[in-house]
């Protein structure tokens, strides 16, 4: 398996994502949209952005163990921020960055009215490639 990422030369190079992600070989992982929910269903942080983002990584980070990937593997992630602010974007990429380094994947952020339940704040989905 081999990932390549990619900032074209006549792209701006952005800080916190490639603007394309080849792959070769390998095993593609579909992860769904992950909320900040524990292990019992109940939502963490309602309320609390931070908190929420916290636990979504980590859900994200125990669905890709779960596939045999770790976030280095994670070639597109999509996040869904409700009623989006930009005033919330420094926090999520902190705590982004305790996870997925040098090697970020293609990213899209969306604003959004609403996700499943009142009390999300945001969700991610990712797409991993694993040998």
């Amino acid at each position: 398996m081999k990932i390549e990422r990619i900032n074209p030369e006549h792209l701006y190079v952005p800080p916190t994502y490639h603007h394309v992600v080849r792959t070769s070989g390998g095993t593609t992982l579909w992860i769904a949209g992950q909320v900040a929910t524990n292990t019992a269903g109940d939502v963490v942080g309602v309320g609390d952005f931070e908190a929420q983002a916290r636990q979504v990584f980590e859900n994200l980070r125990i669905a890709l163990e779960a596939g045999g990937a770790t976030f280095d593997n994670v070639v597109k992630m999509t996040t869904l921020i409700v009623d989006f602010d930009r005033a919330v974007l420094p926090s999520l990429f902190a705590i982004r960055s305790d996870y997925v380094d040098e090697m970020s994947p293609a990213t899209t952020l969306i604003g959004v009215q609403a996700l499943a339940r009142p009390e999300y704040m945001l969700e991610i989905e990712a797409i991993a490639v694993v040998d």
